[in-house]
């Protein structure tokens, strides 16, 4: 608490420049960990994706080079390099420097674009510990270099051979290079996989143009290519390559309609069945995907159902089912891919995840009726696997309806409504409360001893869990061993979940670090991504990290996590091995209570790892390959990454 009282003028600090924005960059960025690191990448490669989606670029390069450098290039126009009549100063240096500058503004040059607010190559620049710009335009090439987002001179024509980089002498476009800043970030060491599964994406959205990223760091490079003609369709048919498909071909609708203020709003959508339970759909925003959905996702919605609804009623399917079908059934086990682009959209939200422009939804729901009936009309085989899917679908929601309320009346008879193997805690704040799920009723017993019960539950889990991956939701709710975890935690499961009703604000899942602990973690993690999702996505699911190794001598103990602690342990010792007294713990069950508290569920002394959903395409597919019905997938993951294993206790 401040104890001056002299407040006045003097006391009003004005950043000027990008200051602000290496003073809070998380206000600019999110984060300055790896998320903030790999964003600075992505403001880059936006602009030069803007370009493309404008037709005048057809190559994107994003390369890693060795020192934490990161290198983007484009055969953009590139950015223009001429004095601004009013500012006095190159474009290239407005645009590298000063907030809110950019063409992004002026609707003649960008019709559409995903960076709206002309803030993120200054961004990137004033996160750097230097940046430099190359521009190529007319045979010429004009440079800038800056320090902390300051430019270090004006911008100059350069010959070819001062290039850091090869270049061709017909080049044209933009090159962007930079250092982030080490007193800002936490790591400045960038993830190669983490990006390619971004431009990935971003190469699916925008056909025919060609995103590459090479890692230079390594002694030989590791190279991605990817162009994809088929768009939105190859999208669909990425995402369902593990599964089995309803119909071979993807849908794809696409088309144009007026926005109502002199723009047009563009259409793409791509849809395919599989045999599965699990709805997928990704939608897009001018590139920019839109996880809280939107009004675009809106009219897609009601466009589908309408459309499956009017011809369930001429179908032989329609004697089948006495009501209508739902919005849940004509959507288990599709995958859609929908993208539009907007000339000026408007987002919910800094992060802009929700597209809320009113426009939208009737302009994709008119559209995607009209092409969706001329396509079924057209493709009566189609239209019929799909109908035979919802409908049993439907039947699958009336009878898990009827197992919902049969388990409420249960409830209602049960003064508390929870399980009789839980262990709760005392306190009922769900933001101090944790919920460990413990394998097996000895693991149980010990941790119930270690917890600390003011604010510790521990439910322990027995038998088989069951694979939710291949189950529709009434046999999900009603398994005898998902009811006490669904009960627990309780808000619900599937489209009921409500993630603010939960009664622990962390959910640990604590098993034996062995192959079975390993198998029970993964089943739980698939259970809560398929049918509690906001649970993983707002951060409340973490896995425990217990011990492997107890390291005794001289009436001292130590804990191990993996074999290289404890053989620092030993050496560190200053005795032979064999004076050393080595436990291996196989189980959680063979733990004093006292040792399990201290190295697992103190919250002061253990380690637990917070589980993340940082890209929902590569987090589906690995989940689809791990645990879907396809055999030959998972033996390909298993024998690629094999050598990958550490700690492997078979």
């Amino acid at each position: 608490m401040s104890t001056d009282n002299n407040y006045s003028a003097k006391n009003i600090t004005v950043l000027k420049g990008l200051e602000a924005v290496r003073t809070r960059p998380g206000m600019y960025i999110g984060t300055t960990g790896i998320d903030g690191l790999h964003h600075l990448v992505f403001e880059v490669v936006d602009n030069s994706v803007d370009e493309a989606m404008q037709g005048f670029c057809t190559n994107i390069t994003v390369v890693l080079e060795g020192n934490d450098v990161v290198r983007v290039e484009d055969n953009g126009r590139g950015i223009p390099v001429d004095i601004h009549p009013t500012e006095k100063v190159s474009a290239l240096e407005l645009v590298m420097t000063r907030l809110h500058a950019g063409g992004k503004f002026d609707k003649k040059s960008y019709k559409v674009s995903g960076g709206l607010h002309g803030v993120g190559v200054s961004v990137v620049n004033a996160l750097s510990e230097w940046c430099e710009a190359f521009v190529h335009i007319d045979g010429k090439i004009h440079t800038q270099q800056y320090k902390a987002g300051i430019s270090q001179g004006p911008a100059k024509e350069i010959p070819a051979s001062n290039l850091p980089y090869p270049s061709a002498p017909d080049r044209k476009g933009t090159v962007i290079r930079w250092k982030a800043d080490t007193s800002i970030f936490e790591t400045t060491t960038h993830n190669f996989d983490a990006l390619s599964n971004r431009l990935r994406e971003l190469a699916f959205l925008n056909k025919g143009l060609k995103i590459t990223i090479r890692d230079e760091r390594l002694s030989t490079p590791k190279v991605h290519d990817f162009m994809f003609e088929g768009g939105v369709k190859s999208f669909v048919e990425y995402l369902n390559q593990n599964k089995t498909v309803l119909y071979k071909e993807p849908v794809f609708l696409s088309g144009t309609r007026d926005d109502g203020a002199g723009g047009e709003i563009e259409v793409e959508v791509g849809i395919q069945y599989n045999d599965g339970f699990n709805e997928i759909m990704f939608s897009f925003v001018n590139d920019i995907n839109t996880r809280e959905g939107g009004t675009h996702l809106g009219g897609f919605k009601s466009a589908l159902t309408r459309t499956l609804n009017e011809f369930l009623k001429k179908s032989k399917h329609s004697k089948k089912l006495d009501e209508t079908l739902s919005g849940d059934d004509v959507r288990e086990g599709l995958t859609a891919v929908l993208s539009v682009k907007v000339p000026n959209p408007q987002f919910e939200g800094q992060t802009k995840g929700k597209l809320g422009n009113s426009e939208v939804k009737g302009i994709v729901e008119s559209l995607v009726n009209e092409q969706l009936e001329l396509y079924f009309d057209q493709h009566p085989d189609v239209i019929n696997n799909i109908l035979e899917k919802s409908v049993l679908a439907a039947k699958a929601r009336i009878a898990a309806r009827q197992a919902r309320d049969a388990t409420r009346r249960k409830n209602a008879m049960d003064s508390a409504g929870l399980p009789g193997k839980l262990a709760d805690c005392s306190e009922k704040d769900p933001e101090k409360c944790e919920l460990f799920i413990v394998e097996g009723d000895s693991a149980g017993g010990t941790a119930k001893g270690g917890r600390d019960r003011r604010y510790q539950a521990i439910l322990p889990l027995w038998g088989k869990m069951l694979n939710v991956e291949k189950q529709r939701i009434e046999k999900v709710i009603t398994n005898e061993k998902l009811q006490p975890i669904i009960a627990s935690i309780g808000a619900g499961c599937g489209n009921n979940f409500d993630v603010s009703k939960i009664r622990y604000h962390k959910i640990i899942i604590m098993a034996d670090a062995d192959v079975d602990g390993s198998h029970i973690r993964t089943l739980l993690l698939t259970f809560f991504y398929r049918y509690m999702t906001p649970l993983i996505e707002k951060g409340h699911v973490y896995l425990a990290m217990p011990p492997l190794y107890r390291v005794s001598y001289d009436r001292k103990s130590f804990y191990a996590y993996d074999d290289a602690e404890k053989d620092r342990i030993i050496a560190e010792s200053g005795k032979d091995a064999e004076k050393v007294v080595v436990q291996r713990y196989k189980g959680l069950g063979e733990m004093n209570s006292d040792q399990l508290c201290d190295t697992t569920m103190d919250v002061n002394k253990r380690n637990i790892i917070q589980v993340h959903l940082d890209d929902d395409v590569e987090a589906e597919r690995i989940i689809t390959t791990l645990m879907g019905e396809v055999v030959g997938p998972r033996r390909e993951f298993i024998e690629e990454n094999a050598l990958l294993v550490s700690n492997l206790d078979v």
